[in-house]
């Protein structure tokens, strides 16, 4: 098919999953006061119900198993722990292990479940977890830290059993605002606190002013969020008579889970912009380039949270847009979003599903990322035509943290070539999968920036 440049599609980005934690090995210390291990403890009142649960990391049938790797089901979970490299590449670049005896600092387990991160320098190892759901309590937290501590022995009994009573929330540490650019440097956009009922998933969308009065040449992005967010999209629009009232919160969902009509008809008046599924991320554009926004621009801020807990969470987002001078954009950008949505993808096996975006002018590639849920494995793009017709030049294998490559030297292509994606899903649910809205459903979506020739 021919697919021009300008078009858009109203997608609700993701999210979904991501754990490297566990347990681990060494000879107890003193004897605590049960007859459970310390070990078992943690795997029957922490692990069961909070980690191997199906979807997470309960077998190697569960639908992000490719990303992490870790099962943590009862029988397995220790083994798949003590001393393990992560898959986190910045963790296993750190020299941590998933648990390693006696040093929970060295330990991804403690990090993953501790929503605090000023324990590890505020470095980002990823979502904090149970993904989704509540985070652990202290008591349950400081159990896990004193087990590793005394070198998380699989048998014996090494830490006070009351711990695990102390009901104390994790979350003392209030969530910390992304900073505002410098005055002159660009602009910050921001949704307030908002509740996301428990067992729900809220999508909401408000549109607000960016405040520029001028054209502004955007050239680096940065997102706060707080955890749970499956995405968080700055959408512009096609049709700028036909806006929603400004500041007014328009949720895709009701109440009952049914669809707001109103709200997901105006989705389609939607262009996506800038946006992303980590809870901090932090891009810049490839030299010499930026995005130019019109004056008195406004945005659809859109925001995907769910909740898989019996309590309310809260949602909150930051975007700063970072400004450069005109005389440093040498080609101004524009977005790439290729989505396939004749998606069919059946239950208990892999499918790979591929289609081609061709294009009807020369334009250069400067900027690729990808978007799937979780059944997402692989995501490959593929240049058609041309004299590099079928090379790869892009790979990514984490749904929930996809590349983003910037090219040098740009990726050419010319009039009526173009861009395959080709995606590898592995549906380990009972039922087929479409293309849709919600963390259960899929999508496949090449995204990125591109200039004109």
């Amino acid at each position: 098919m021919k697919y021009t440049i300008f078009t858009s599609l109203a997608m609700s980005t993701v999210l979904c999953l991501s754990l490297m934690n566990a347990c681990s090995k060494q000879g107890p210390t003193d004897p605590v006061d049960t007859a459970e291990s310390s070990f078992d403890l943690i795997q029957n009142r922490i692990l069961t119900s909070s980690c191997a649960i199906p979807g997470c990391h309960a077998s190697e049938n569960d639908g992000s198993f490719a990303q992490h790797g870790l099962v943590l089901a009862k029988g397995k979970a220790y083994n798949n722990l003590f001393e393990i490299a992560p898959k986190n590449e910045l963790a296993r670049a750190d020299g941590l292990k998933l648990v390693k005896a006696f040093n929970s600092l060295q330990s991804l387990f403690f990090h993953k479940v501790n929503p605090d991160n000023s324990h590890h320098g505020g470095k980002n190892y990823g979502s904090t977890m149970p993904l989704g759901n509540a985070p652990l309590y202290a008591g349950q937290i400081e159990f896990i830290r004193r087990w590793i501590e005394a070198g998380a022995p699989e048998k014996g009994n090494v830490v006070e059993t009351s711990l695990l009573d102390d009901k104390t929330p994790s979350e003392t540490t209030p969530f910390e605002v992304l900073a505002a650019p410098t005055a002159g440097m660009g602009y910050q956009m921001k949704l307030d606190k908002f509740d996301v009922a428990p067992k729900f998933e809220r999508e909401l969308f408000v549109r607000k002013p960016l405040g520029n009065t001028e054209t502004a040449y955007i050239n680096r992005i940065q997102i706060k969020m707080r955890p749970g967010s499956h995405h968080f999209i700055l959408y512009g629009f096609r049709n700028p008579e036909n806006l929603a009232p400004l500041n007014q919160v328009r949720d895709l969902r009701n109440a009952d889970g049914s669809l707001n009509i109103l709200t997901f008809q105006q989705m389609g008046n939607h262009i996506f912009n800038f946006g992303g599924s980590e809870a901090n991320m932090d891009y810049t554009f490839p030299e010499g380039t930026a995005v130019a926004i019109a004056p008195n621009a406004t945005f659809d801020m859109n925001s995907h949270y769910f909740n898989t807990g019996t309590s309310p969470i809260p949602g909150e987002v930051y975007i700063n847009l970072y400004t450069t001078n005109k005389a440093n954009v040498k080609n101004t950008l524009k977005v790439l979003d290729l989505a396939n949505q004749n998606l069919n993808i059946p239950p208990k096996q892999k499918t790979v599903i591929s289609k081609t975006f061709t294009f009807d002018k020369n334009i250069k590639v400067a900027m690729l990322f990808s978007h799937t849920h979780k059944l997402g494995e692989k995501f490959e793009i593929l240049i058609k035509g041309g004299s590099r017709d079928g090379e790869v030049v892009y790979t990514s294998g984490d749904w929930e943290h996809p590349e983003k490559i910037n090219y040098t030297p740009y990726i050419s292509i010319k009039k009526g070539e173009g861009l395959t994606s080709r995606i590898t899903y592995n549906n380990t649910t009972d039922k087929t999968v479409r293309f849709g809205l919600t963390t259960e459903d899929e999508m496949g979506i090449i995204f990125g920036y591109y200039f004109e020739e």
